[in-house]
Parts: structure tokens; C-alpha cells; sequence
């Protein structure tokens, strides 16, 4: 749509008499707007009201200062690749993580070369000797694994002797000591990713996480319609209410086969919610985690995350 306040024609190089006259009355000019600012889209049907003055993800026109009013800059220092914090530097070699870390060198419980550190920032080398906590630590590389939970396994060593510990399925993975992220019963199967790197398993384990889950459900009987709406509408479990993503009948599927999308990847809570509405859970299945999925892991195998994979669950 062309503007009935834009000039016609090219203008450059013309000089003072040599200016093009119009044939009617001529037209006011555009008045000037703050720097800014929008120009006024034209009201017709259909279209949408819009604030005046605002422009998403620009505050505002900022006035550049004078070169002369401009402090130099200060050039960075490059950091040393074969440096790195000395938190860091413990957490990458699985003994706790960067907080946990700044903890033990503020209270001196930890020795760099013999001598005690408590600095907060302090760099050490990859050939530095550090005590932590009295023993000497060495850093990791961190390694990221996804399982297929079976049947049968646990994450926890405090139930019966004749479950076995999901820790054999991944054994042969790497020689380094894996960490499951979060718990898992016996009965439940599914996606669990294992690692070494403690800030992961940290993070992943905090209430306010808010990565996805989804898990299928599989009940002794027929979900209702009604409770589905009810659970949809959020849950009253020990005084405090579950706010439920999504939940839906499985498709092709009896309604006893449920999806069920939640925030927390506490097992045992997927089981109160139908537990709640009277209904017996007879498995429960993750086979989604944060955006990883099932696909191309069988039941008992498991693989190694991606590069992105990894990027993608620190950005979480």
C-alpha cells in the first residue's frame, strides 16, 4: 500500500530552481516522530490494535555518546586453556559439585601442590596435585548415558537382596563410576540417564526442575472420561496440588492406556495420582526425558548422548 505522504520521484542532485512544481495545493510534510517509535498503521477491518510506542524486544532508541565522552575499553585477559577453576576442577572429578565445591575451599579442606586454598576463583593446571578432603583427586571427562530401564532393577541398594542395581546395565559402558539422575523402583521402566557429572545430577534433582516427562500408564481398568477431566484439572496429593502438562488416552489403544505429561520425574507420584481416583497402576513406562526418547533403544540397551543431546539438558 503506497503512502499518500511519500514524495514522488528522485530528487538527488536537483538544485534550487530546477525543483519539480506541483499542479495542486501542496501537501504538509510527515511530522517527526521520536526516535523509537512506530508510524501508526491504518485502521481497517479486520485489523489489529497495537500499542503505540512499543516495539517488541526494543526498549527504546539509545543516543550513541560522544567518542569523546567514551571510556577505552579494557582489554580481556586470555584465560589459559590448561587452566581452570578450582571448583570446576573438583567437580569434574566427580567428587561433588561447583557448590558443594566452594563449600569444602572456603572452610580449607582443600589442598593445591600441599598448600591449603580458600579463594574463591582460584585457577589450577591439569598437572597441579589436589587433595580434597584428604585424598587426591583427578578430573574426569564427563560422560553422558542413556538406558532402557527393565523390569526388576533398582536405582536404590536399600531394597531386598534379590533385586538387582541398574548400575550392571551400564557397567561396561565406561570405566568411569555413573550416577543414575534421579530414582527409579523395580516396577517401573523407561528412560534413566546416567553420568558422572554431579552438577547434572544436582540440577536434575531440584523440586523447581522443569524438564518434561511423559509417561504411558498402563491401569487395571478403564479410565473415565470424568476422572481423566478431574486429573487434567490438577491433583490434591499431601495437602499440596500437581499441576499435570497433559494427560490423554493413548490412541489405538484401550483406556487403560494412559499418557500422562509431568514436570517432576518422581515415580511414586505418577502412581498416587491414579492411585487417588481409585485405580490400580499396573506399569508405568518414561519414554520421554527432557526431549530424549525411546527411539532405537531397546529394553536393556542403552547408548551414548549426542553432543547436542548433552547441550540441550544443560540449557534445560
Amino acid at each position: 500500500m503506497s503512502n499518500g505522504n511519500s514524495r514522488n520521484g528522485d530528487t538527488s542532485g536537483r538544485g534550487g530552481n530546477d525543483r519539480k512544481k506541483s499542479n495542486g495545493p501542496s501537501k504538509p510534510l510527515n511530522k517527526a516522530r521520536k526516535p523509537g517509535t512506530k508510524k501508526a498503521a491504518p485502521a481497517g477491518d479486520g485489523a489489529a490494535p497495537k500499542k503505540d510506542g512499543f516495539v517488541k524486544g526494543k526498549p527504546g532508541f539509545t543516543r550513541r555518546p560522544a567518542d569523546r565522552d567514551r571510556k577505552p575499553a579494557t582489554p580481556k585477559v586470555p584465560s589459559n586453556p590448561d587452566e581452570l577453576r578450582l571448583n570446576k576442577y573438583i567437580s569434574n572429578s566427580g567428587a561433588c559439585s561447583r557448590r558443594d565445591a566452594d563449600i569444602y575451599i572456603q572452610s580449607g579442606n582443600v589442598k593445591v601442590n600441599g598448600v591449603v586454598v580458600t579463594e574463591m576463583g582460584h585457577r589450577v593446571k591439569l598437572t597441579d596435585k589436589v587433595e580434597f578432603d584428604g585424598r587426591m583427586i583427578t578430573p574426569e571427562k564427563k560422560e553422558y548415558v542413556l538406558l532402557n530401564k527393565p523390569k526388576n532393577f533398582t536405582t536404590s541398594g536399600d531394597e531386598e537382596n534379590d533385586l538387582r542395581n541398574v548400575a550392571e546395565l551400564v557397567r561396561g559402558a565406561t570405566p568411569t563410576k555413573l550416577h543414575p539422575i534421579g530414582r527409579m523402583d523395580k516396577n517401573t521402566t523407561g528412560l534413566l540417564i546416567f553420568t558422572n557429572d554431579t552438577d547434572m545430577v544436582r540440577k536434575f534433582g531440584l523440586p523447581n526442575q522443569k524438564s518434561f516427562k511423559i509417561y504411558q500408564v498402563t491401569l487395571d481398568k478403564n479410565l473415565k472420561f470424568e476422572d481423566l477431566e478431574n486429573i487434567a484439572a490438577g491433583v490434591m496429593l499431601d495437602g499440596h496440588r500437581l499441576f499435570i502438562d497433559e494427560i490423554s488416552y493413548i490412541e489405538d489403544q484401550p483406556k487403560t492406556e494412559i499418557g500422562l505429561k509431568l514436570r517432576t520425574q518422581n515415580v511414586k507420584v505418577v502412581r498416587a495420582i491414579f492411585e487417588s481416583f481409585k485405580y490400580d497402576v499396573l506399569k508405568v513406562d518414561r519414554v520421554a526425558y527432557a526431549g530424549l526418547t525411546k527411539k532405537n533403544l531397546p529394553r536393556g540397551n542403552y547408548r551414548f548422548l549426542t553432543e547436542q543431546e548433552i547441550i540441550n539438558l544443560k540449557n534445560v
